[in-house]
């Protein structure tokens, strides 16, 4: 069985791969499938460096903009959600480009890994109660008792952990472990081309990173964790643990200098492209597509249009 073909533009923050997704699918009759974990939240543009309508050219845009930002979203929603987009722009004739960098979930999307579908919120919150009531030990404890490989990898105060554990178990009738390992065994849903853009030279990386944030700053990325602060949004939700996000809303509850935030935002930011690379790098099927300083923008969409050439 032929499986379907997609193409995913990836690669660490602030290379370029949305501004490289939308001259991709003007020229291939493509649409957009966002594969960013905090671009899915609404009011939460500046932070997350979402595409403007003009930067979208007129190119269809999906999964973006569309999750109330107090409410939690995971990869296995993710999956379950980007599937349907991918398979209904492959029905109408069009290209699918994944256009992002959380890696997890570009991954996780090709192999249609199922995650025991959505899970079961109301016994997940019974769960989370457990764990509170009779602590991580105990709970580790009662774990074993059903998925005793699973138990073993685990620490007490991975309260995240276990209960995903025990709600996979109670929800699919299964250990996590034999769930995640038949998952892994399947033959991936999608025929993946994919390629990372990149600056190989770091500096230049890290200079394009800096100054990406002092730009959200100077567009008003403080106004805007304030205004999710002011309409209820939780410091302990998803969407503020986003990188900027996070470091903001310590600043304004802790009322720290905004000059010492950003370059601690910087800096978050910095390690966070070493952890994509790093997570990149182990897929030995990536077309790695460089920049430098120098090089302009239309060499490399050039230089992508060539090399999809010879493998589409």
């Amino acid at each position: 069985m032929t499986r379907p073909k997609i193409i995913v533009i990836t690669g660490p923050t602030a290379t370029g791969k949305s501004a490289l997704g939308v001259k991709l699918a003007g020229k291939i009759d493509g649409e957009i499938v966002s594969a960013d974990s905090m671009q899915v939240y609404k009011y939460m543009d500046i932070g997350t460096a979402k595409p403007t309508l003009d930067e979208m050219q007129g190119i269809p845009h999906h999964l973006i903009d569309f999750i109330p930002p107090g409410e939690d979203y995971s990869v296995a929603r993710y999956v379950e959600d980007a599937t349907k987009c991918v398979d209904d722009i492959i029905k109408r004739s069009k290209k699918p480009i994944l256009v992002g960098g959380s890696g997890q979930y570009i991954d996780s999307l090709i192999a249609g890994h199922t995650f025991s579908a959505r899970g079961d919120e109301k016994l997940r919150k019974t769960l989370e109660a457990e764990f509170d009531t009779i602590g991580g030990d105990a709970m580790l404890a009662k774990l074993s008792e059903v998925d005793a490989e699973s138990a073993a990898k685990l620490h007490a105060n991975d309260k995240k952990r276990i209960v995903r554990a025990f709600e996979t178990f109670l929800t699919v009738g299964k250990p996590i472990s034999q769930h995640n390992f038949e998952s892994k065994t399947l033959p991936p849903q999608y025929d993946a081309v994919k390629i990372a853009l990149n600056f190989p030279d770091r500096d230049a990386l890290y200079d394009r990173i800096d100054r990406r944030v002092d730009d959200m700053i100077s567009k008003g990325l403080r106004s805007e964790v304030q205004a999710l602060l002011d309409m209820g949004v939780r410091q302990s939700s998803t969407s503020m643990q986003a990188i900027g996000y996070k470091e903001i809303s310590d600043a304004i509850i802790n009322s720290t200098d905004i000059d010492i935030v950003a370059d601690k935002i910087k800096m978050e930011s910095r390690r966070y492209a070493k952890r994509q690379l790093t997570w990149l790098r182990r897929d030995k099927n990536v077309k790695w597509l460089n920049r430098d300083v120098a090089s302009s923008f239309d060499r490399c969409f050039e230089e992508l249009i060539d090399f999809l050439h010879g493998v589409t």
